[in-house]
Order: structure tokens, then sequence, then C-alpha cells
């Protein structure tokens, strides 16, 4: 709801605010940023969402918050799934997709994974 209606930008930017308030600012040395992006992770409050989240560390849906979570911070590290979570999502059902954000590379990229998906991209929520 905080993001709902604003541009994929403002949203960033909102986000990347929201990130320096969770870890209480940023931190006094440089460190990775998947250490940073970990502790963010863990410091953020996760919902049950509306409908099943694939997560590219496994392909796999998920709705459990915890396991959401614990799978983000796994995925910082880990390959993308990326060709198996589109046949996997296809295979349960999915016949859209929404890509958000500037340009259409990951529309793209779903239309090599099969031909027939509708895709579709936009720059606002």
């Amino acid at each position: 709801e905080l993001i709902k209606g604003k541009k994929v930008d403002e949203a960033m930017d909102l986000s990347n605010r929201a990130v320096v308030e969770a870890l209480d600012g940023l931190p006094p040395v440089k460190i990775h940023c998947s250490v940073l992006a970990e502790e963010a992770i863990r410091a953020a409050r996760f919902a049950t969402p509306v409908c099943p989240v694939y997560q590219n560390v496994d392909a796999k849906p998920y709705t459990d918050p915890e396991k959401i979570k614990a799978n983000l911070i796994a995925q910082l590290t880990a390959p993308v799934r990326w060709t198996q979570t589109v046949q996997n999502m296809i295979a349960d059902g999915a016949a859209s997709f929404t890509e958000l954000g500037p340009g259409n590379v990951l529309a793209g990229l779903i239309k090599k994974v099969n031909r027939e998906a509708a895709c579709e991209s936009k720059s606002t929520l």
C-alpha cells in the first residue's frame, strides 16, 4: 500500500528509505551489500501474501512469511533459477505476466521460456 500508484523510481526510493530505517541508519563501515540486505530482510516485517510467492532460490511457491524471508536471504548468494521459476508458474496456471519497471527485459525472458505467455510491461503500479 505504501508504494501503490507510485512510479517505479519513487517506489524504489521509498523502499531504500525503509531499509535504512530498518537498519536504524547506514552502517559506519563499508560492508558487502549482501550483508546489509540480509540485515534488512531479517529486520523487515513480512505479512502472509495474498497469493503464492515464487522464489528464485528453488523455483517454488511459498505463502509462509518466515520461509519467504529465509529464501530471500538464501537468494542473496544463490544462482537464480529463472527458467524453472517461470516454467513452474505456468505449470501452476499462470497465464499472464506483468513486468514493473522501465523496459521489458523480463517480459522478453518469459517469452523465451514460453512463447504463448501473455506479457505486459508497466512503469507505474
